[in-house]
């Protein structure tokens, strides 16, 4: 649209009564696009807290695999130990009960670590279905936003009713992201 245009358009506007309809909807618009950048906004931090709580699942995860190697290296230990000829079996009895004691210690651990890193994965989960909201209600919103900009052409109140309408349901979905726990 040039600007002579802007200005004509402006003017039937004006002469149609239209001016304070003009600035309603001019402010609609603006509230939408402020409602647009505050979910996407929420979306960006949401995914960002996924991709963390991922990174932290994988970490739980890898701690978990080293102690559960150290745990079965050991109890191979333990079984050479019983097999193996000695001359100082009280050293060796000594260090099979050390030994021992790590690989219970450990088996109590792994059921920790296991369990911590279920818990993350399950955050990452939460996350995920959070921001998957906040990405529609987003979309929605921005939609709304065009509807409601086509407004100002065709001089059609249905489509700024329908691009309220839709940005509702934008805001409600968005929301209900705020609700997921």
């Amino acid at each position: 649209m040039e600007a002579n245009e802007v200005s004509e358009f402006a003017n039937q506007m004006r002469e149609s009564g239209g001016e304070e309809s003009l600035k309603s909807i001019s402010l609609g618009i603006s509230i939408l696009a402020v409602l647009v950048a505050m979910v996407t906004v929420l979306g960006h931090r949401t995914h960002t807290e996924a991709v963390l709580m991922q990174s932290r699942a994988g970490d739980q995860w890898n701690e978990y695999q080293a102690k559960k190697i150290r745990m079965d290296n050991l109890s191979v230990t333990l079984d050479l130990l019983a097999i193996e000829p000695t001359a100082n079996s009280s050293l060796l009895e000594t260090k099979r009960k050390e030994y021992e004691a790590h690989v219970e210690k450990w088996k109590d651990d792994l059921v920790e670590e296991q369990a911590k890193a279920r818990e993350f994965e399950a955050e990452v989960s939460k996350a995920e279905a959070k921001a998957s909201r906040y990405d529609l209600g987003e979309a929605l919103l921005q939609i709304s936003v065009v509807l409601c900009s086509i407004t100002l052409f065709t001089r059609r109140r249905h489509y700024f009713l329908l691009g309220l309408t839709l940005g509702a349901v934008g805001v409600f979905v968005a929301c209900s992201g705020l609700l997921l726990h």
